[in-house]
């Protein structure tokens, strides 16, 4: 399993801006590299993410036009930059990386928006 390392969470101003990060050293052949969270109360829901295959990226409604994925293959980084964050975003983010076919999770990063 390969181990994910994630930061940037914190508190932020609604309205604000914010960048998560995470690498993901000791990868072989990346497949897929993104960013799920799960809001208080609710399951943990897909955000943004990149597969390599078809060098596409896909963003959840909710924060599709806000967020920004952004990757660099080579040092296996994923970086999400959210925009104009509103308290609906507040919830633990988590990176996620298919490498080799197999499913990695980061420890998850706390990210709270206040109003």
């Amino acid at each position: 399993q390969v181990q994910l390392v994630e930061s940037g969470g914190g508190l932020v101003e609604a309205g604000g801006s914010l960048t998560l990060s995470c690498a993901a050293p000791g990868t072989s052949r990346v497949n897929a590299m993104g960013w799920y969270r799960q809001r208080p109360g609710l399951q943990r829901e897909v955000v943004a993410k990149y597969i390599s295959h078809d060098d596409s990226t896909t963003y959840a409604d909710a924060v599709r036009g806000r967020f920004t994925l952004t990757t660099d293959m080579a040092k296996s980084v994923v970086s999400l930059h959210m925009n104009n964050v509103a308290s609906e975003d507040t919830g633990v983010y988590y990176c996620y990386i298919v490498d080799l076919g197999k499913p990695s999770w980061g420890q998850g990063t706390q990210v709270t928006v206040s109003s």
